[in-house]
């Protein structure tokens, strides 16, 4: 398990981060693939960015933390993914972006997929647009966003033709290329904009219906659950009362809004199981739990195991 531990700043999360640096062995194997990074020479490399086909991708991811962007797109195949409390089923022309912080989970691959991903640092594109803005000049980056949809075919292949002009970019190192890779990908990040309002995914955003405060909610939860665990910290911040914000998110998912908190702290919990060293004992006293066996049972009737076999098993 301690081979597992990336830094002493993991440990000190709640739950595991992870920078561009640490990440490569997470979700990658070595491949004979001549792709984006693959097998790139490290000279190569341009700081603050990195691109992959899945060829080589581990099966499965998390739940964990990054600190940098993520743009994924899946030619064929299927796979599962988390984002925060929500699930999602990518399937082909399905394109996902994720940004820092959010707690993020793959598996299920099917197969036969296929697809191309991005990460890149909060500053990489900078000199186009400043990190602080980039939810306000890309909807899926806002948390009132939607994080998945699916492309056209035209958009698909638009977006594929930008990625493999960022290969180019990487394999020939031209005069200029950090600057071009940054625009490809802003390119990129705007064909996806483009998609997302031609399928108007930036008015449902808008609207003050009940999923939309549901999915807001539960998107504030993944942000702010490890200093925000009472409904009434989130009914504030919604500008709604306890009561209203309860019966709401009980008729749209069945679950009381105190449920929500518990099953990102559940999520949480695994990590610190999968991810790190620590006791199950420091895990409960970390979690707020006032002794090891509170916490032993609030896992239990989550998962059906303790929290030693979910270690073992996953191990």
């Amino acid at each position: 398990m301690a081979g597992k531990m990336l830094s002493m700043k993991s440990r000190k999360d709640d739950i595991p981060r992870y920078d561009l640096d640490q990440f490569k062995h997470i979700h990658r194997e070595d491949t004979p693939s001549t792709f984006g990074y693959s097998n790139l020479e490290k000279l190569a490399r341009i700081p603050g960015f990195e691109m992959y086909s899945s060829e080589g991708l581990i099966g499965a991811v998390g739940p964990l933390k990054s600190d940098f962007y993520r743009v994924s797109v899946t030619v064929q195949g299927t796979l599962d993914m988390q984002i925060g409390l929500d699930h999602y089923k990518h399937q082909p022309r399905t394109i996902s972006l994720t940004y820092p912080n959010q707690i993020f989970a793959k598996n299920n691959i099917s197969p036969d997929a296929f697809g191309y991903y991005m990460l890149f640092s909060s500053d990489f594109l900078n000199s186009i647009i400043p990190s602080v803005k980039i939810g306000e000049e890309f909807p899926f980056y806002d948390v009132s966003g939607t994080p998945l949809f699916r492309l056209s075919e035209s958009e698909m292949d638009n977006i594929i033709q930008l990625l493999f002009r960022i290969n180019d970019e990487l394999r020939n190192q031209d005069t200029g290329r950090q600057k071009a890779i940054q625009m490809y990908l802003y390119l990129i990040l705007l064909e996806a904009k483009r998609s997302y309002e031609r399928q108007q995914l930036h008015i449902g955003a808008e609207q003050q219906d009940s999923s939309a405060m549901v999915s807001r909610f539960r998107k504030l939860v993944g942000m702010h659950y490890l200093t925000k665990r009472q409904v009434t910290d989130y009914a504030e911040l919604l500008a709604v009362s306890p009561n209203h914000l309860n019966r709401v998110v009980k008729t749209v998912t069945a679950k009381t809004a105190s449920d929500t908190i518990k099953d990102m702290l559940l999520i949480e919990a695994k990590s610190l199981l999968k991810y790190t060293d620590q006791t199950v004992a420091e895990i409960a006293y970390k979690l707020d739990f006032s002794d090891p066996a509170s916490f032993n049972r609030f896992f239990k009737a989550g998962t059906q195991e303790t929290p030693m076999l979910y270690r073992t098993k996953h191990d």
